[in-house]
C-alpha cells in the first residue's frame, strides 16, 4: 500500500487529479490494473488515501513543533505548516477532511488545532468556529497561491509583476466615484506578495479568537 500510494501522490504533484489513473498508477508500479484494486477500491478512495498520505507528514510536523505557553501563537505555528505542506500541491486541498473514515491523519491534524483551543475560554460552539475558520483560511489560500499562472507567465514572456501591473494599471483608470475601494487599495495589490496576504489573514483570525478568548 506504501508504495501505491507514494506512487498515486507523485502522479497527483505532476499533473493533478486528472492524471491519476488506475491505468497510469498501474504502469507506475510495474502490474495490471486489477492489482490496484486490491488496496483500494475506486479513485476517490485512492485520491483520499493519497491525501492523507501527504497529511501524514504535515501532522509528524506539527507534533514536533515546541509549544508554548501561548495556545494562540501555537495554532499560528501548526497553520503556517500546514499551508506550507498545502501549496506545495495544489491538489492536496480540494481533498483535505473530504473523508475522516478514511482520512485518519487530517482528523489527527483537525484534532491537534482543536486541542489549542481547550486552552481558551470559549464554548463548543465558539472552538468549532474557531477550528473552522483557520482551516479556511489556510486551505483556500494554498488552493488560489497553487493555482497554475497564466501560459504568458508559464512560457516566460511576462513577469509576475508586470502582469499583475496590467490591472492596477486598469484598476487606475477606474471612475473614483464609482471604485473608491479599488483606488484605495491598488498600490497595495500592485506587485502584492500572497504569502504576506495569507499571514495577514491569519493573524486577523487569530486575533479575533484572540478577543472572543479574552486572552
Amino acid at each position: 500500500m506504501e508504495s501505491v500510494l507514494t506512487e498515486a501522490v507523485a502522479l497527483l504533484d505532476e499533473a493533478g487529479a486528472p492524471a491519476l489513473t488506475f491505468r497510469a498508477l498501474a504502469q507506475r508500479l510495474g502490474g495490471g490494473v486489477a492489482s490496484i484494486y486490491w488496496y483500494v477500491a475506486s479513485k476517490d478512495e485512492l485520491l483520499d488515501r493519497a491525501t492523507d498520505h501527504v497529511i501524514g507528514a504535515a501532522l509528524a510536523d506539527v507534533e514536533g513543533l515546541p509549544g508554548s505557553d501561548d495556545p494562540i501563537d501555537d495554532l499560528r505555528q501548526m497553520a503556517l505548516t500546514l499551508f506550507d505542506a498545502i501549496v506545495e500541491r495544489p491538489w492536496l486541498g480540494a481533498y483535505f477532511m473530504r473523508n475522516t473514515d478514511t482520512q485518519s491523519n487530517s482528523l489527527r491534524l483537525y484534532e491537534r488545532l482543536g486541542q489549542q483551543t481547550l486552552r481558551l475560554e470559549l464554548n463548543a460552539r465558539q472552538r468549532f468556529h474557531a477550528v473552522s475558520a483557520i482551516i479556511g483560511v489556510v486551505v483556500g489560500s494554498a488552493i488560489d497561491m497553487g493555482q497554475e499562472p497564466p501560459q504568458e507567465i508559464l512560457d516566460g514572456t511576462v513577469g509576475r509583476e508586470e502582469f499583475l501591473g496590467r490591472y492596477a494599471h486598469a484598476w487606475r483608470s477606474l471612475d473614483p466615484a464609482e471604485f473608491p475601494f479599488v483606488h484605495e487599495i491598488v498600490d497595495e495589490f500592485d506587485g502584492h506578495d500572497d504569502a504576506d496576504q495569507f499571514r495577514s489573514a491569519l493573524e486577523l483570525t487569530l486575533t479575533g479568537l484572540r478577543l472572543q478568548a479574552g486572552t
